[in-house]
């Protein structure tokens, strides 16, 4: 009896193993993408990388520059913000450069040593320098945010995500700061552009229903699409072949647990 109990458990076993749909394979991002413990790591998050080191090393500069030449007390506070806040992103970004096998640059860019030779050149104390401070500051950290946004929104890399989080609070806070300075333009829409309106129409034009005829379709049709062509993943037809075999194997188990012979009656036994 026992013996059958074990058929008939390693049966139900067999066929629900069968009948289980197969894990997928990873996917395949092609080959610019490099598979890590963290997740795929692809162009963005590279590119990511790239952006905040640069970002580093030009904006702690300025911010020392703040510091230093500024007579504006919220000029200083600016210039405190940025040098602390990428004292702390630039150990971080070279730390997951050497994880993540990221090469990094060492300086900044032509267009960032420009800028940095503006302050420079700029007349300390002056309110010239305080304006190009700020503005030049507050259109580049714009720019970055956006960026560190859409990478923060597609990225599958876990540590690639959690530093754009860390990345875009950080840049946040110096927006803000700058912004307070009061120097800001924000009438120079090249440097710092006006957002693009979402919203549809409050009232837009109704578009014309034409009717369409339907055509005829056999009962036997509608039947075969109700069963595998809509769309569906086939889940459900694979869940009824799994009931069937199951109650196949209990059946089959019952008999086997009987010994196969029909139960006499009791007349029959008197």
């Amino acid at each position: 009896m026992l013996i059958r109990l074990a058929q008939v458990v390693t049966a139900v076993a067999i066929i629900c193993s069968l009948a289980a749909p197969q894990a997928s394979a990873q996917p395949d991002f092609g080959s610019e993408y490099t598979q890590t413990q963290f997740g795929p790591m692809g162009p963005a998050g590279k590119d990511m990388l790239v952006k905040v080191r640069l970002a580093g090393l030009w904006e702690g500069p300025a911010g020392r520059l703040g510091l230093e030449k500024s007579a504006n007390p919220l000029v200083k506070e600016a210039g405190r913000h940025l040098i602390n806040g990428h004292a702390e992103l630039d150990a971080k970004v070279l730390e997951l450069g050497r994880t993540l096998n990221v090469p990094l640059p060492s300086e900044a860019n032509a267009d960032q040593q420009g800028w940095i030779a503006e302050m420079t050149t700029a007349p300390a104390g002056s309110a010239e320098f305080d304006r190009v401070f700020a503005n030049r500051l507050r259109a580049a950290h714009g720019g970055v945010y956006k960026f560190l946004a859409v990478v923060r929104t597609g990225t599958r890399n876990t540590l690639i995500r959690d530093f754009a989080k860390r990345c875009m609070e950080v840049v946040l806070d110096h927006i803000q700061v700058l912004e307070a300075t009061g120097m800001v333009d924000f009438n120079d829409t090249k440097a710092i552009p006006l957002a693009a309106l979402a919203a549809a129409p409050a009232s837009p034009a109704p578009v014309p229903i034409v009717p369409q005829a339907v055509p005829t379709v056999p009962r036997t049709q509608n039947i075969a699409q109700n069963n595998g062509s809509d769309g569906s993943d086939g889940s459900d037809g694979s869940d009824a072949i799994l009931g069937v075999l199951v109650m196949v194997a209990v059946v089959g188990g019952i008999y086997l647990w009987t010994g196969g012979r029909p139960r006499r009656s009791r007349s029959s036994r008197e």
